[in-house]
């Protein structure tokens, strides 16, 4: 049996864009491996994040992308506006039958969504 433990990002600074999510998240930083690697673990993910140095991390849609779930307490056009403040970018408001979710893109350019739990 095996089990989802870490979803790895492609990035050429590490540091730099674990420290972002971990932010982001409220996470941490809990592992560097000489500038080629970090490992994040926020509380409310159940796997943690890597982020490993490529030379060309690839241009182009995500093949894989993370999504995140609102609370329907937050306000979304303000959860927007923080996201974006922090250093997202914002590329849309999408939904379909009852379903919405606000995509991003992170500073290196990984897409994710944050919408209307699943």
């Amino acid at each position: 049996m095996i089990g989802l433990s870490m979803i790895t990002m492609d990035t050429t600074d590490p540091r730099t864009l674990a420290g972002w999510w971990a932010g982001r998240l409220g996470g941490e930083i809990v592992h560097e491996a000489d500038g080629w690697f970090c490992i994040v673990r926020a509380p409310q993910l159940p796997a943690a994040l890597g982020f490993q140095r490529v030379d060309d991390p690839g241009a182009g849609k995500n093949r894989l992308h993370l999504d995140f779930d609102i609370d329907s307490s937050v306000d979304r056009a303000s959860l927007v506006d923080e996201w974006v403040e922090a250093g997202a970018t914002h590329l849309g408001r999408r939904g379909e039958a009852g379903l919405a979710w606000d995509t991003f893109s992170d500073p290196d350019g990984n897409e994710f969504c944050i919408g209307d739990p699943h």
